[in-house]
This record gives structure tokens, sequence and C-alpha cells, in this order.
């Protein structure tokens, strides 16, 4: 069984692809083995495109109200526990010029779907921001909009966008999902965002209330589809404050197997070690380079609200992964050999690329 199973990751490797049935066999036996195995064949893969380096991102978190109500989210419309804040612009604009004197290079705007940032507020923000550091990305992640504010954001200065779509699965994104919001148009702005120019980014929660192996067999094959230049997956962790208060966290395991599996399926892609790894396991993020990933976020957020921020419990929020510990981070990559890069980290899209 062991070799078969590693027959499929090898033809992975080849194709890119597999059918569903398969990507549902590989989860279903997902071993020790077989996931060193498939970390092994991931960081070959990724290491021949983008080498050692692991590209930062400054993430900041610059408001917690949302107008959604997804059932999985700390910042929830309805959470009436959630203590909101907003960033103002010059709050903004001090966390990226904090964030480049200590190196990074590439910013991530990142906010629940908040009314009072409308188009007009967003670009002033992103034109002072681009102005003032040229050689910088700025990246957005701001949810759902209209294919004008996207072209209205790109015009002024954002290069990238993120904008994870959850479940491939309609019956499981409904469940995930109030009423008012649609898989159809979650996946109608990604395709948008592409056809815009930005690098865009997908994604989605492993271990999710309901999912099934056939709904993350979708979710790959739908990436394969969209053929995203970033895609962001990560545990899903319960938020007490939510209505999968009480449901059970995803595994570290499936989340580092499907880490590998994304990046056979798109070598070239931009992959986080995200926090939510970092949260469940001490060397989580350590753990995701060696499966395949290429990118850690710190957070430039303003000490005060990190924790305000909470789109799960327990979310880390003081210590190497803070903006302010990049040193300590650096060192926690080196020592499993690779290194933390000063570049805008843009996604590489090779020749011939398949």
């Amino acid at each position: 069984m062991e070799t078969m199973l590693k027959e499929k990751i090898d033809i992975l490797c080849e194709n890119h692809i597999l059918p569903a049935e398969d990507f549902v066999l590989l989860l279903e036996n997902i071993s020790p083995e077989l996931s060193a195995y498939a970390a092994e064949k991931a960081s070959g893969i990724r290491d021949s495109i983008y080498g050692k380096d692991v590209y930062t991102r400054g993430l900041i978190e610059f408001t917690n109200y949302c107008k959604n109500d997804c059932y999985y989210c700390g910042i929830r419309k309805s959470n009436s526990c959630a203590q909101r804040y907003r960033l103002s612009e010059d709050d903004i604009f001090s966390a990226a010029s904090y964030g480049y004197s200590l190196g990074f290079r590439t910013f991530v705007l990142q906010g629940g779907e908040d009314a009072y940032f409308t188009d007009d507020v967003l670009c002033r923000i992103l034109v002072r921001l681009k102005d003032a550091f040229p050689d910088c990305a700025l990246t957005l992640s701001v949810g759902e909009r209209t294919r004008e504010s996207y072209q209205r954001l790109f015009d002024a200065g954002a290069d990238r966008y993120l904008l994870r779509h959850e479940t491939a699965n309609s019956e499981h994104y409904s469940f995930l999902h109030p009423a008012s919001m649609s898989l159809k148009n979650r996946k109608e702005c990604l395709y948008t965002l592409k056809d815009i120019g930005y690098q865009t980014g997908a994604g989605f929660m492993v271990g999710s209330p309901h999912q099934t192996g056939e709904a993350i067999a979708e979710d790959l094959i739908f990436l394969r589809e969209l053929s995203p230049h970033m895609v962001g997956i990560g545990p899903f962790i319960p938020h007490k404050d939510t209505p999968f208060g009480d449901e059970q966290p995803g595994t570290l395991e499936e989340t580092l197997f499907l880490l590998s599996l994304i990046r056979m399926i798109l070598p070239e892609v931009l992959l986080p070690a995200t926090t939510a790894l970092g949260t469940i396991h001490p060397k989580g993020r350590e753990m995701g380079i060696l499966a395949g990933a290429n990118v850690v976020m710190p957070n430039l957020s303003p000490r005060e609200v990190r924790k305000k921020y909470m789109l799960y419990d327990n979310k880390i929020c003081t210590g190497d992964e803070a903006a302010e510990c990049l040193g300590c981070l650096s060192g926690r990559i080196e020592s499993i050999g690779y290194r933390l890069s000063a570049s805008r980290g843009d996604h590489i899209r090779r020749k011939n690329n398949v």
C-alpha cells in the first residue's frame, strides 16, 4: 500500500494533478513515512525554484470590523464580545515605516470587510505607501469587492490580493457561511483579481467542520484550475464566541501533508507557513517550511491591537511571530537550513510552465 501511495506522489510531481479519488486515497492514508516522502519531494521542487530563501511579509491587521457573519470567524459581525478597532491612516503608515526600517519589502494590509474603508480611503493609503516605499510590494486582504473596486485599488498601487476561498465545495461552503454569501461570487472575485493583473492568493481551512476528503480534493483541483500565485492554508482553530466554538481543530499532520501536495500541484506558488501552524505547534512554521512552504508573515500591527484581531482562540500575539523579533525568527529559519530574504519575494513564473 505504501509503495502504491508513493507512486501516486510521484505521478503528482510529474503531472501536477491527480484524479479526485487519488487525492482522497492519499488523505485517508497519511502516515509519518508518506508525509516525509511528500515533504522531501515538495521541498526539492521548492528549492529548485526559490532556493533556500523564505520570504517575509509584514502583516498589518488594520480593522476587525466586518459586515460578514462567517460561522467560524472570531471577528464575525454577530460576535458582541469582540473588541472592535480601526487603525487610522497614520497608524497604518507608521506600522509600514517601522517595518521598512526592519527590512520588510512587502506589506500585507488585512482586515474584515469594513464599510469605513471605502475605495477612496484605501486608495489614499495605497498611494501614500507606494510613494514612500516604491521598492515594496503592497498586498491587500479585504474580502469580496466589485471589479471596479479591485481595478481602482490595483491602479492605486496594490500589487497582490489575498482572498481565501475557504472551500471549493458548494454544500460545505453553505455550512460555513450565511446564505448572504456564495461560493460562486467568491470564485468570480478570484478570477477577476487574476484578470486585472494582481498576484492573487486563494486558500482554505484544513479540518473545518463537516469537511470531507472529497471536499479537500475539490479544493486541490480548484487550485490547479485557478493557478493562483499564492495559496494560504492553515488548520481550522475554533473560536469560543462562534457557532463552531466546540468543534475539533484541524490537525498539524494533515495541514503539513496538504502543504506538500499543493507545492507539487503548483510548483511556483508562494506558500506561507501560517501563524495558525505556529499556534497549534511551537515549531509549526519550521515544519511548514520543511513541508514545502516558503513564506512567513510576522505581525507589524501595533501591539495594543494584536490580541483584538482574534480570528480563532489562542492566536499567538507576542514572541517570534512578531516583527520586533525578526532576528529570533531568522535564527529559527536558519536552524532548519533556510534563510529569510529581504526581497519583495515576487512569484516566479518559469518558462514552459505547465
